[in-house]
């Protein structure tokens, strides 16, 4: 689960992260309350929208403005004015795609004194099963281009998480980072502070870019992103209460009210299997025979005939969908179950693309009767690679 930037600064101030001052609007007149209560004399705008590259983004449709989803401003009425261009409007960067996402809440914050921009990071290694601390001494908004093409530039320290982090990995990474005398005491507690936040909160990432040191010495975070596991949020009511489903897909977000694992990609033919692993291997097998899946979605074993047209309605809400393979392999999930699901959701949502379903495993014979006789155009899979190969073909004949 994402949060927006402000949370993040929210959640890690708690934890004794220094960041600055600032607050968030939905409103220009909002914006400009919050402006007034900061110190100023310059204020930083920001769009609140859930992918990076805000400050070299572009929102569509604006006159008289200039500038991407970051600004900075020099009085309290340019505060407001910029707040209400951004508001409502949609920003474009590198991470939203061509569509971009409509800014509906700003974070005015106080402007800072940069005499250095710095990257951090901490994210679970799964190799490693460590906490893994990325940094770098070249932070801003050019930090991908710098990866690409210096990776050396890049450092990075594994934190067993059965010791936690110590004041000596802090010091090497602030050491690493090129900071001198106070600024390695004020960055030591940054990152023990920030190492606390991630376990605490069974973060899955926490990104500070920049991280700046100002004029004074002092390490702070400018800029702030945090995800977290999805698995752990039963622990974290609070974090939860912290979901913006206006920044989630639409769909995925009906799936995960209907306790299904779906994930919208960027094909033509939508998957409905039951395993992570057999999904997996569905779209692999659609992709061998010249298709692209449009979806990951796993309907669990515990499937029932209700989820199953859920899931239907789900897939078939994607305007690329040009045709859908089902692949079952019944174990707890029976097959007859599946079927009945198939016909229903078939003749509830007026099916008009092919459909090739590939049943196996518990109560497959009464499964694929249930589908013969149901007078639905349903194509039938003997194996996964016969299925795939029967709905590829049947998408390219319905071109």
């Amino acid at each position: 689960m994402n949060i927006h930037e402000y949370q993040a600064k929210q959640v890690l101030s708690q934890y004794g992260v220094t960041i600055l001052d600032g607050g968030v609007a939905y409103t220009s007149s909002e914006a400009e309350v919050v402006a007034k209560g900061l110190k100023g004399p310059v204020w930083v705008v920001k769009s609140q929208i859930h992918a990076g590259g805000r400050g070299k983004g572009s929102f569509k449709n604006i006159n008289n403005y200039s500038g991407g989803g970051v600004k900075v401003v020099k009085s309290i009425d340019e505060a407001k004015d910029v707040a209400e261009k951004m508001l409502g409007n949609v920003l474009v960067t590198h991470q939203t795609g061509p569509e971009g996402k409509q800014v509906k809440r700003v974070y005015v914050e106080d402007g800072c004194d940069i005499e250095r921009e710095l990257y951090l990071s901490l994210l679970v290694d799964r190799v490693t099963s460590c906490v893994t601390v990325i940094a770098c001494q070249e932070g801003g908004m050019d930090i991908e281009e710098v990866a690409a093409s210096s990776p050396e530039k890049i450092l990075t320290t594994d934190i067993d998480p059965a010791t936690g982090m110590k004041s000596f990995h802090a010091r090497k990474i602030a050491f690493g980072l090129g900071l001198k005398g106070d600024q390695v005491k004020s960055a030591v507690k940054f990152l023990l502070s920030m190492y606390e936040a991630f376990t605490d909160m069974d973060a899955s990432q926490i990104e500070i870019n920049p991280l700046v040191v100002t004029k004074a010495g002092e390490v702070v975070a400018l800029d702030a992103k945090m995800n977290f596991d999805d698995n752990a949020l039963y622990r974290h009511k609070d974090i939860e209460e912290m979901r913006d489903e206006d920044e989630q897909d639409a769909a995925e977000l009906e799936a995960e009210r209907h306790d299904l694992n779906y994930i919208k990609l960027e094909g033509s033919i939508g998957c409905m299997v039951n395993g992570a692993g057999l999904a997996m291997a569905t779209m692999d097998i659609i992709k061998l025979h010249g298709g692209d899946p449009a979806n990951f979605l796993d309907v669990g074993g515990g499937a029932t005939r209700e989820r199953v047209t859920t899931a239907f309605k789900i897939i078939l809400s994607d305007k690329n969908v040009e045709g859908i393979l089902v692949n079952i392999f019944g174990g707890i999930m029976r097959c007859d179950v599946i079927a009945e699901g198939i016909v229903s959701a078939a003749k509830e949502v007026a099916l008009n693309v092919p459909l090739v379903v590939r049943l196996e495993g518990t109560n497959v014979e009464l499964g694929k009767e249930i589908l013969l006789k149901s007078g639905l155009p349903i194509i039938s899979g003997n194996d996964l690679a016969d299925a795939a190969e029967k709905v590829v073909k049947a998408v390219q004949e319905a071109a």
